[in-house]
């Protein structure tokens, strides 16, 4: 369990992550690439075939109504209808129907992809979801819902329609291990498409054609009914048509009642004209002045009347002229001869005449007048007369016509309709074979020269890609459940004081010498990490240097012996004298490793108390002695924690200047709290890798309980086993470690 205070992660720690778990990114790298590898080497080879259609423009009538109907399409909606018509090609293409038929012309279900294959997610699947009933045997692919079901499925899922943007294109693949098979159902597919839109236009075509057929036979029947109504309507209204248009567009028709409105019509406008001439010549005669009735002779009023008063206007003018003129003399001869002249005398009694003469003329022509003008007032009245019958007659006969215009112009309509459809009728049986498919191949399929799957520059690629991911991941993974200490910061974290690191070692054999005995090594980098971890210890105290140093760790196999045992060389160093106490007496092994002989020890001293001391000089170190552990005993921690044991702790604190005990594990038996109460300094070890965090922070508060002195605890952690390439040994020191500081039995 981590035990370490929550953060966010950054980069630097991610990092950090990934450079520690780099095997962990290899090795899942490397599998997932040999997996992608492996699937390029015995996945089977695809074959990909693939054909170009074109979509080509045409009328959506193909009886040619569009025209007919005053069908038009603007720009945008030519658009819209193209982009539709593709995808509705594309979507035939993909059809059950086509991809059944396909199968059938090329006995596909033969084909290895479309043979029943086991997988676990559909026998899984088949288990959990209910099942349809069983294929009849022998039945057809049409019977065998089953069947039908797997083939079209394999079919569709080696199939891809493509519909190219901005033009009438259609790409079609499809993909086999076989490549002739590939290509040959590209090709039937589209001949397929073709002859299922030809029949489907022509199918289309010929019920349209049918459907005309019995309507032009009610069309017919309508416009011989229109025609037969045409007929009676001017038998039994007497209105002809004559054949034309009027400039309004109306038909010009021909009726007798309407002739004879348009002649009363006009006879009495012309007695209207009569007797208003009439009445004023009566007007003109009734203010009996001859001068004005005179001028009436001659003007077009005047000739208006009947002939007897025309003779008596110009009469009356005539009259009136020898009046004027005998005046004339009267008034000359007046002034020249006087009153009593004769000749005057005549020529007044002959204008006394002319006078009379005039008046009974004017008499005459009031009477002549008067009849004329009862004359006209009745042939008025008689033409109005007619008028109001003959107008009477049309008004009666303007509803009919109005009734035979429009049945006149339905007729007519109906008949051009019934004669143009039949026309496009007989011209359907040639449309019907001569508007063939819209479809074009552009390019056939062919049989394809290299296979598209697998794709190994892709799958390779993808491999590596999906290699370092799931390698990454699974760092992250394997670090988050992992509880292992992996580096000094995470001892820091627990609170421990780090009193240093050590570097990975080889392992060494049982009567090998410690590294700081070896003259060869003097400057390998775990002697280094020893002095550094001595030079720690000596100034960590103020004033006087701890001398009684305890060496333990909290799970076996941390290296806590060979430390204890470097850790003594490295102290008897500085011409100091050391004794090595192995108070491990369960598992002593540093007797082997200097290859000293003997058997007593540490047991034998603590269970004897008149035994020799048994301290052991080490070979070629004067100031460095080694008490073994001995014979192991049957209690051994009762043994550390008795007096016996202090006692010597004391007499060796007298006798020496270092007393370095390797103690067993602190959480495997109490020996190592037992010394610790006895101890100056503890060095608790903690191996990269191997000692859980749980581990080490329990054997830390362990150790804490039973320390020498409470108010100063001398306790550090050494992180052991660091390889001298690893993120831990970077971490601490800034750099990874050289070569020459590789550490090889010789």
């Amino acid at each position: 369990m981590n035990t370490l205070p929550d953060k966010d992660p950054t980069l630097r720690d991610l990092l950090r992550i990934f450079h520690r778990r780099k095997r962990t990114i290899v090795v899942t790298a490397s599998v997932v690439f040999l997996v992608s590898v492996c699937a390029c080497v015995f996945m089977t080879r695809r074959y990909t075939a693939r054909s170009v259609i074109q979509l080509q423009k045409s009328s959506s009538d193909s009886l040619g109504l569009d025209s007919l109907m005053g069908a038009e399409s603007g720009g945008a909606s030519d658009s819209l209808s193209v982009n539709v018509d593709l995808q509705t090609q594309a979507d035939i293409l993909e059809s059950e129907a086509l991809a059944l038929k396909v199968v059938k012309d090329l006995n596909l279900e033969q084909n290895e992809d479309f043979k029943p294959h086991f997988s676990p997610v559909g026998w899984v699947m088949g288990l959990i979801s209910p099942r349809g009933p069983e294929d009849p045997a022998h039945a057809s692919l049409e019977d065998s819902p089953g069947r039908r079901g797997h083939v079209v499925k394999a079919f569709g899922s080696n199939l891809k329609v493509k519909v190219t943007a901005g033009t009438r294109l259609l790409e079609v693949d499809y993909t086999n291990r076989d490549p002739k098979v590939a290509a040959a159902v590209v090709n039937d597919l589209v001949q397929a498409l073709i002859d299922y839109t030809f029949q489907t236009k022509y199918t289309a075509t010929n019920q349209v054609s049918q459907w005309l057929e019995g309507q032009l036979g009610d069309l017919r029947k309508q416009s011989e009914e229109l025609q037969s109504r045409v007929v009676v309507l001017q038998q039994g209204s007497g209105i002809f048509g004559v054949g034309g248009t009027d400039p309004q567009g109306k038909p010009v028709i021909y009726s007798p009642v309407l002739d004879r409105l348009q002649q009363s019509t006009a006879q009495l406008s012309q007695a209207q004209m009569n007797r208003i001439l009439k009445t004023s010549i009566a007007q003109v005669v009734k203010t009996g002045n001859p001068e004005l009735i005179s001028q009436l002779s001659g003007t077009s009023i005047g000739n208006s009347g009947s002939p007897g008063v025309a003779n008596s206007l110009a009469l009356i003018q005539s009259l009136r002229l020898q009046q004027a003129t005998l005046q004339a003399q009267i008034d000359q001869d007046s002034s020249q001869f006087g009153a009593a002249y004769p000749k005057l005398i005549q020529e007044t009694v002959a204008m006394k005449g002319l006078r009379q003469s005039l008046q009974e003329e004017i008499t005459r022509i009031g009477e002549r007048v008067q009849n004329d003008l009862e004359v006209a007032s009745k042939a008025e009245r008689g033409a109005r007369a007619a008028y109001e019958a003959d107008r009477s007659a049309a008004e009666k006969l303007n509803d009919k016509s109005i009734e035979y215009a429009i049945l006149s112009k339905e007729a007519d309509q109906s008949q051009e309709l019934y004669q143009d459809l039949l026309k496009r009728l007989k011209e359907a049986g040639i449309l019907e074979g001569l508007h063939s498919s819209n479809i074009t191949v552009v390019d056939p399929a062919s049989r394809p020269a290299s296979p598209s799957k697998p794709q190994v520059p892709l799958y390779l690629a993808l491999g590596a890609g999906l290699g370092a991911f799931f390698g990454c991941c699974t760092a992250l993974l394997v670090d988050a459940v992992d509880n292992k200490i992996q580096g000094a910061d995470e001892i820091e974290a627990m609170q421990i004081p780090v009193l240093g690191i050590a570097p990975q070692i080889e392992a060494m054999k049982a009567n090998s010498r410690a590294i700081m005995l070896d003259p060869r090594h003097t400057d390998h980098a775990f002697g280094e990490s020893v002095r550094r971890l001595r030079s720690g210890l000596l100034i960590s105290c103020s004033g006087r240097p701890p001398q009684v140093l305890l060496v333990s760790s909290a799970s076996p196999e941390e290296g806590k012996s060979t430390l204890a045992l470097n850790l003594a060389a490295s102290l008897s160093q500085f011409e100091k004298k050391v004794l090595l106490v192995e108070a491990d007496m369960r598992r002593p092994v540093l007797r082997n490793r200097l290859g000293l002989e003997g058997t007593d020890g540490l047991s034998t001293l603590l269970s004897n108390r008149g035994a020799d001391r048994g301290l052991l000089a080490v070979p070629n170190n004067p100031n460095l002695y080694l008490l073994p552990g001995g014979p192991t005993p049957p209690y051994p921690a009762e043994l550390l924690g008795s007096q016996r044991m202090h006692t010597l702790v004391e007499e060796w604190r007298t006798e020496f200047d270092f007393i370095v005990m390797d103690s067993p594990p602190v959480l495997a038996v109490t020996d190592a709290q037992l010394l610790e109460e006895m101890a100056d300094a503890t060095v608790l070890l903690a191996r990269v890798g191997f000692t859980t965090r749980a581990a080490l922070e329990r054997a830390y508060k362990l150790l804490l309980m039973h320390r020498k002195d409470p108010a100063r605890p001398a306790i550090g952690a050494l992180l052991n086993f660091v390889p001298r390439r690893s993120a831990a040994h970077f971490g601490y020191y800034g750099y990874y470690g050289g070569k020459k500081y590789q550490y090889q039995q010789g």
